[in-house]
């Protein structure tokens, strides 16, 4: 709120006031999942034509698609989220690079341009070669693109739950998750072995970001008392526990399990389950490590 004005200088004068509650709330939570599908999506389309070339071209369109809509998702929830949100141009006119914010909605508008460049090349004027050669650059700025966001959250230096790089390899782990998650989704047609790699990586990229999750869980308490402090809201009768643990079991321990039971049994039948339950536990952990540090008092 404005404190003083002072006319000879035409300075104001404002109150450094803390705001109370949840500033970032599920608007900023569709951000992230959604971006974590527009990046995974586009990694995983990478990998199968590699390995899969004939195969999985069919994937080329419609997985470019699911990208663009996805990033134009997080895009939107972006921009909504500002408090100025039709100033938003402000950011390319009067722009500086010391905010994460301002970095990442360059790389984020020059990775909407090559996933558009992508959907020419496979609908329009249909040449792979050049796709190919798209989506290796889009890749590449897609790996940033994923990562801003944890950059974004650990310049909030008050709040120590989101620190570097454990929230960058986070913001990682859910493209992979949510991309394979998502190829399965989508990618009936493929042979046995391209969906067993897709399963493969779901099921690594659980397992690591519930390794990661849990450690912060168990220890993070000894690395600051800020961090015991906000991890009490998912802990004992906190009152984010539950909410924390269904995200945890349908992010992670489900698909982990029918990957595993997939895997084994060289079944694809059970990667559906799982690939719905690791999306909708995905929101619902993203959701929750982002609200409970901002539940706690910075007086």
């Amino acid at each position: 709120m404005v404190h003083e004005s002072l006319a000879a200088t035409q300075a104001v004068v404002t109150l450094d006031v803390g705001l109370p509650g949840i500033v970032w709330g599920w608007i900023i939570t569709m951000n992230m999942w959604a971006k974590s599908i527009g990046t995974g999506v586009i990694f995983m389309l990478f990998y199968l034509l590699k390995k899969y070339p004939n195969e999985a071209g069919y994937l080329r369109f419609p997985l470019t698609v699911i990208s663009i809509v996805a990033i134009h998702v997080f895009l939107f929830f972006t921009v909504i989220d500002l408090h100025q949100m039709f100033r938003f141009w402000h950011i390319f006119v009067y722009g500086h690079f010391t905010s994460a914010i301002a970095v990442g909605s360059f790389l984020a508008t020059g990775f909407v341009g090559l996933i558009f460049l992508l959907a020419y090349a496979s609908y329009i004027k249909k040449d792979n070669a050049l796709f190919d050669k798209v989506l290796t650059w889009t890749v590449l700025l897609g790996i940033p693109v994923t990562l801003y966001t944890a950059a974004l959250m650990a310049q909030s230096t008050a709040r120590e739950l989101w620190q570097m790089p454990t929230e960058a390899v986070q913001m990682i782990l859910a493209a992979t998750l949510s991309g394979s998650a998502t190829v399965l989704l989508v990618g009936a047609k493929l042979p046995y072995e391209a969906k067993r790699d897709m399963a493969v990586v779901l099921g690594f990229s659980a397992f690591m970001a519930f390794l990661i999750y849990m450690s912060e869980y168990v220890f993070g308490p000894m690395k600051a008392e800020e961090v015991a402090a906000t991890l009490e809201f998912i802990k004992g009768h906190g009152e984010y526990t539950t909410m924390f643990w269904i995200g945890q079991v349908f992010a992670f321990i489900i698909p982990m399990v029918l990957v595993t039971l997939s895997v084994q049994n060289k079944s694809t039948g059970l990667l559906t389950l799982a690939s719905v339950s690791a999306l909708a536990g995905l929101w619902v952990t993203k959701h929750v490590w982002l609200v409970i540090p901002q539940l706690l008092s910075m007086s």
